[in-house]
């Protein structure tokens, strides 16, 4: 079968990023926003935004980080906590402020300290995201420690998501970047209120990128990646064609010795070569047809917003990612360092 040498889609959209703050975001910003022409942004700040007024102002923040010429529209969601509000949850979807909500499971991931602790505490919560339409955003993974780390998303499904989905069959649910083939099969034998994003790296990385030739801290995020039968199925679900999947970088930046160092920060930094890594996924698997689908459609479907009228193209071309990228003074290592790809988003 012969490939293109361009490939021309409609503009795509991020529906999971994490922006940063500060200076960080003023770095991070322009990798996302030439690509992508809106995303969902995560609220987990230090504090969290977990109020209409802190989610204003960050997308303000935003906003005012944009370089000059970049169009590009930050999509807010609000942390969810045990004491979250009903009626502020309500309020910031009236007003526009707010296109989801995000459940962290207390402790899951970085800057989760302030998360749920049971998902029965926000029930009234969740009963109003459901009669408003509200999305949900799911970090879906259990914070038991008794439950091994690769087994806490199927635990997940099996404990909250399934019971869940059941009991409020109304709730538009995104299972977040999901890791293993039990979450690609319940979002595609769930209703059609519950859909899926997965990340570049979950489709290119299995658990011996982190493991072998001793600990790769630039290859760890959370959810972690899982055996190569996980990632098989979650490849197999992106190139399907079906409309419950679609793309969610959940690109996470952090300074290159946070990373290399005792803590190694849950988190990997793909903005700069997002729709690269998608596409080699995509041409490997001979899916370049539904490649629109996945990165510009099916999000936007489900979150009842319209198509972008724009469009971005991606050439045949040998493209080096640097080992280290310089963010405002920070070094961080992107997905792919030190590697080439074949494909170079033009413009």
């Amino acid at each position: 079968m012969t490939t293109p040498d361009t490939i021309t889609i409609r503009r795509p959209d991020d529906w999971h990023v994490h922006l940063r703050d500060g200076a960080m975001l003023a770095g991070v910003l322009p990798w996302t926003a030439r690509q992508f022409a809106r995303a969902i942004v995560m609220p987990n700040l230090s504090p969290p935004v977990v109020t209409v007024a802190e989610g204003s102002a960050y997308r303000d923040r935003i906003v005012a980080a944009l370089p000059q010429g970049m169009v590009f529209t930050p999509l807010m969601t609000c942390y969810l906590t045990d004491a979250s509000d009903p009626d502020e949850i309500e309020r910031g979807a009236a007003e526009g402020v707010f296109t989801a909500a995000k459940l962290y499971p207390a402790h899951a991931t970085t800057n989760s300290a302030h998360g749920v602790t049971d998902v029965d505490s926000i029930r009234s919560v969740l009963e109003r995201m459901e009669k408003v339409g509200l999305p949900l955003c799911v970090h879906g993974e259990v914070t038991d420690h008794d439950v091994d780390i690769f087994d806490r998303e199927a635990v997940f499904i099996d404990r909250t998501l399934e019971p869940l989905v059941r009991d409020m069959p109304g709730l538009k649910v995104v299972f977040e970047h999901i890791t293993t083939a039990e979450a690609a099969q319940f979002v595609e034998s769930a209703s059609d209120n519950v859909a899926a994003t997965i990340t570049p790296q979950h489709l290119h990385i299995n658990r011996n990128a982190m493991l072998v030739g001793g600990i790769q801290p630039h290859n760890y995020c959370l959810p972690v990646a899982k055996r190569e039968h996980h990632r098989l199925a979650l490849r197999k679900a992106a190139c399907s064609g079906s409309a419950k999947f679609f793309l969610g970088t959940d690109s996470a930046p952090h300074a290159r010795e946070a990373k290399e160092s005792a803590c190694g920060c849950a988190g990997i930094f793909n903005a700069p070569y997002a729709l690269e890594s998608y596409l080699a996924v995509f041409e490997e698997d001979n899916a370049l047809d539904r490649f629109e689908a996945f990165a510009s459609e099916n999000g936007p479907r489900f979150y009842g917003l319209p198509l972008n009228q724009g469009t971005v193209t991606l050439r045949r071309e040998v493209n080096m990612a640097p080992e280290i990228l310089d963010v405002n003074g920070t070094a961080l290592v992107p997905f792919h360092a030190g590697e080439e790809l074949a494909w170079k988003l033009a413009g």
